[in-house]
């Protein structure tokens, strides 16, 4: 009684429990440390052990354990310890306490367990709820969740269908010692393993970037993932990097905010704010700022290496959300933090048949007439019957400026500001606009024939990071040709028309034009909820509900909702990429 316990695990990955009453468990994974009594909070003081070594990460709760009787009828008085022996089911993140209080009636307040790095993941690892501790109300509860069905590692996906394709693709195309390379396969993984091929040339550049060697330091790599992350609130990919950051040796200090860290790695904050929300202010000033000569100066090549790094992770955090990823070890099932949304998206009924089927008959008949529109406009571009350059250019600037109109439903409500992002970001309540607003002076457009990524942009990214150039063009060419000839009960269908207007949609609510694309084929191709959808995820991610998902194309399978996701993610990237590297050559020339 009175007494403080404070629980680490090797790799110092936290996560506050939910307060319950059960026996603690811990494995090999977890040990007990016993601490003096002393205010366990929001210090941002590292708690010190009984041995003087730094134990909590600061900014973070210890754990505070304490007699309840009401839990433990008929013990007169509290036991000295917590009951023993102690063990925690391991998970490939924080393992959570299960149990009741039937064998100790200790109640843990503010809990945080940590796993091991040796903790690592089974493919199934986030599957139904395994067994741990006694019987009574922990038991009834579990039994009540194992009555609703397992949990998958998606808010939007029913599990049965990432079962059906995920695993055996991870295990069949890249085997589990690459992606266990860095102690556990995640849920982004398998969600991204529907898709084995892109997941193959997304883990390589992933890979290069942040776990060889680089002009950065790992521990600096992982900050700055930190940084890109907490612009759009997302905590999942926020908690995982701070374990890779104390891991590779990061400062702790450092995790109380961008206050407590050099001031070389703080004068990137404005560059990812801009890279994260509005790309296109990005000028040769600001890459001025960061090169100059000083005590705080950045190399062009850690420069780009940073750039890469923050594109990467702001189309990322699109992706976490866009696919309703869910944290790992999480029996709940508790989805990542996204937008309130009205009672009724909350209660929207996920679909429950392979192709997400709706509508029936009128479903597909819409998939039919998707089909017809996209064989007619194949058929004009074979007997090349395009617009003129004029008539394109103005469908350009109508499809920008109906993009204004493409936003959230108004009952959709502003995500509010986690705060244990804030210490992460400069200018939290900065965030999009769209490119063209109403009475506002627009940006120049951005030509994409100008800048190319074919023909600019990779030859300097080859330049500066040969290492980084190649895998970056496989991984946008992976996304962008990536097909299996179906739409929805449809095989053998042709659909380059279809993810052409999808990237092209993507780059333009970017400003970005291309001067030989008709983008009246974005009207005929994309409905008005899978318009929400993408602008949604690409500009304010934070803002994806479930409903959204669940409103476009209802009719398709989710994995090919999934590919939606990663030409997302990839054209996302590009574009922020375009207009940092266009800056960089300017700076150059």
């Amino acid at each position: 009684p009175g007494e403080r316990w404070q629980f680490r695990g090797g790799d110092a990955e936290e996560r506050r429990v939910r307060e319950q009453s059960c026996p603690l468990r811990t494995s090999e994974a977890v040990r007990v440390v016993k601490t003096p009594a002393r205010a366990a909070g929001r210090s941002g003081n590292p708690t010190k052990g009984a041995s003087g070594a730094a134990a909590a990460v600061p900014g973070f709760w210890a754990s505070e354990a304490f007699w309840n009787p009401e839990r433990h009828p008929g013990a007169p008085e509290a036991p000295q310890r917590p009951p023993a022996p102690v063990s925690c089911e391991r998970r490939p993140k924080p393992p959570q306490v299960h149990g009741s209080p039937a064998s100790g009636g200790w109640v843990l307040a503010h809990t945080m367990i940590v796993a091991d790095s040796e903790c690592r993941a089974e493919l199934q690892g986030y599957l139904p709820f395994a067994p741990g501790g006694g019987s009574g109300a922990g038991e009834e509860q579990r039994e009540s969740r194992a009555r609703r069905g397992p949990r998958g590692p998606s808010a939007f996906i029913p599990v049965e269908e990432v079962l059906r394709e995920g695993p055996e693709s991870l295990e069949q195309h890249l085997g589990l010692e690459a992606l266990m390379s860095s102690g556990r396969v995640d849920n982004l993984a398998v969600v991204m393993g529907l898709h084995p091929d892109y997941l193959s040339s997304f883990w390589r550049l992933h890979y290069l970037l942040l776990h060889t060697d680089g002009p950065l330091a790992s521990s600096w790599r992982h900050y700055i993932a930190i940084m890109a992350a907490a612009r759009h609130q997302c905590s999942y990919l926020v908690g995982a990097h701070m374990t890779e950051f104390l891991q590779t040796g990061g400062n702790p200090e450092w995790l109380l905010g961008l206050h407590h860290v050099p001031e070389k790695l703080r004068k990137l904050s404005e560059i990812n704010k801009l890279l994260a929300h509005r790309p296109w202010l990005i000028t040769k000033e600001h890459i001025q700022a960061l090169l100059k000569t000083g005590e705080h100066s950045w190399s062009l090549a850690e420069l780009i290496q940073a750039l890469v790094l923050l594109t990467h992770c702001h189309s990322l955090a699109s992706f976490v959300f866009g696919c309703g990823i869910l944290p790992e070890g999480d029996p709940e099932g508790s989805p990542a933090p996204q937008a309130p949304s009205p009672p009724s998206e909350q209660s929207s009924p996920p679909s429950r048949d392979p192709l997400n089927n709706f509508g029936g008959i009128e479903a597909a008949r819409d998939v039919e007439a998707l089909m017809e529109r996209m064989r007619q406009l194949q058929e004009s571009i074979l007997r090349d019957e395009g617009a003129s350059q004029e008539e394109m250019e103005s469908r350009f600037e109508l499809e920008k400026t109906e993009s204004l109109l493409v936003t959230p439903s108004a009952d959709i409500l502003e995500p509010s500001p986690r705060p244990d992002m804030l210490c992460f970001v400069e200018d939290p309540t900065f965030g999009y606009e769209d490119f063209t607003r109403r009475g506002t002076q627009a940006p120049p457009t951005f030509r994409a024939q100008d800048y190319t990524w074919e023909d600019h942009g990779y030859s300097l990214i080859q330049r500066l990071y040969p290492e980084g150039g190649q895998l970056l063009d496989e991984k946008f060419q992976a996304a962008y040709s990536l097909t299996y000839n179906t739409i929805a009960m449809h095989s053998g269908v042709d659909t380059s028309v279809l993810r052409r207007a999808i990237w092209n949609y993507i780059h333009c609510v970017f400003g970005i034009r291309y001067d030989d694309y008709d983008y009246g084929e974005v009207n005929q191709l994309l409905e008005r909820n899978l318009k929400v959808y993408i602008k949604t995820v690409a500009c304010y991610p934070e803002k994806t509900t479930r409903r959204m998902y669940n409103l476009f194309w209802r009719h398709f399978r989710h994995s090919e909702k999934v590919h939606v996701n990663l030409l997302l993610l990839e054209a996302r990237m590009q574009a922020a990429l375009l207009y940092a590297l266009r800056a960089i050559t300017r700076y150059m020339t």
